[in-house]
């Protein structure tokens, strides 16, 4: 069971893709554009990272997961716009609860954080 759940994560991850997360980039002002491309490259190089490691080893996701949110709070951080200021914080602070969670074997939290960041930045992000 744990083994599909890290299965249906991993189709999700690759299936969350900069265009997406990217849409809506470009509309607003300060330096949300350059925020909001750094926070898709953040994602394409977790999906990377992540892609090579096996269904059987969920724990491995652990890691990469931790830096991701890592990552997400620092734009964060960086961001001028208040909106996507909070998005990011809001999506890195799952990220860390998802990152503890996966590292023994529980794929939910994570599933839904990553199915769900598409819709929550692309927001931010027009």
């Amino acid at each position: 069971m744990r083994h599909e759940a890290v299965r249906v994560l991993r189709g999700g991850a690759l299936m969350l893709g900069a265009s997406v997360l990217l849409g809506g980039c470009g509309l607003l002002g300060g330096n949300t554009d350059q925020v909001c491309a750094d926070t898709g490259k953040a994602f394409e190089q977790y999906m990377a990272q992540v892609r090579g490691v096996s269904a059987a080893e969920p724990a491995q996701w652990r890691q990469p997961t931790e830096q991701l949110a890592t990552r997400i709070d620092g734009l964060s951080r960086k961001a001028d716009d208040a909106k996507l200021k909070k998005a990011l914080k809001t999506e890195a602070d799952g990220l860390r609860a998802a990152a503890t969670a996966i590292g023994t074997g529980d794929a939910a939290r994570l599933t839904g954080v990553m199915a769900g960041a598409p819709k929550r930045i692309g927001a931010a992000c027009s």
